[in-house]
């Protein structure tokens, strides 16, 4: 297998039934992890005249995915996770557009050009799945924003475990009470 190249078959870092706690567990997100590495090595093999043109665009794009991959992870509301999804898809038909851009100027020959084109679809495919679950979601829900209570722990437990008892002894963090707040 080239370098540029990496396998669409992630590891599961979580069985059945197990709830998600990062992004990172998201199958989505490590598919595009790998992906946004092939594309960066691609970026490095340009040439030289391509350095602030072709090659920026290329780590631009693939660092949008992951990132609003991430950040919609990190945002509470369904809808929210959902347009930060698309910006993501964004991001990844833009990349194979790239991929095209390269075959095209002969930049890459057209069997990795191909490979990496089909790594992206198992991905878009992944990430449309990933949408399905979203959207699934809304079943049942409201349009009002609640902020789900964190599956980590007690904010005071991990100031704890981060910076010892004194900080977490003069923590200020309590719960956020609605009603007291104006």
């Amino acid at each position: 297998m080239h370098p540029c190249q990496s396998s669409v078959k992630a590891t599961p870092s979580k069985t059945v039934g197990q709830p998600f706690k990062t992004f990172e567990d998201l199958e989505v997100y490590r598919l595009a992890r790998e992906f946004r590495k092939s594309m960066y090595e691609v970026s490095r093999r340009l040439p030289a005249f391509e350095k602030f043109e072709l090659a920026s665009q290329i780590r631009r794009a693939a660092v949008s995915l992951t990132n609003n991959l991430a950040e919609g992870h990190g945002r509470f509301h369904y809808l929210d996770q959902i347009r930060f999804t698309l910006i993501a898809r964004g991001s990844l038909e833009e990349l194979i557009d790239d991929l095209n851009t390269c075959e095209d100027e002969t930049y890459l020959k057209p069997p990795e050009a191909s490979s990496l084109r089909q790594e992206a679809w198992q991905i878009h495919r992944v990430m449309a799945g990933y949408l399905r679950f979203l959207r699934g979601r809304k079943e049942g829900e409201s349009l009002v924003f609640k902020e789900p209570h964190s599956t980590y722990g007690d904010p005071e437990e991990e100031m704890e475990a981060i910076f010892g008892t004194e900080a977490s002894a003069s923590s200020t963090l309590r719960p956020f009470n609605p009603s007291t707040h104006r």
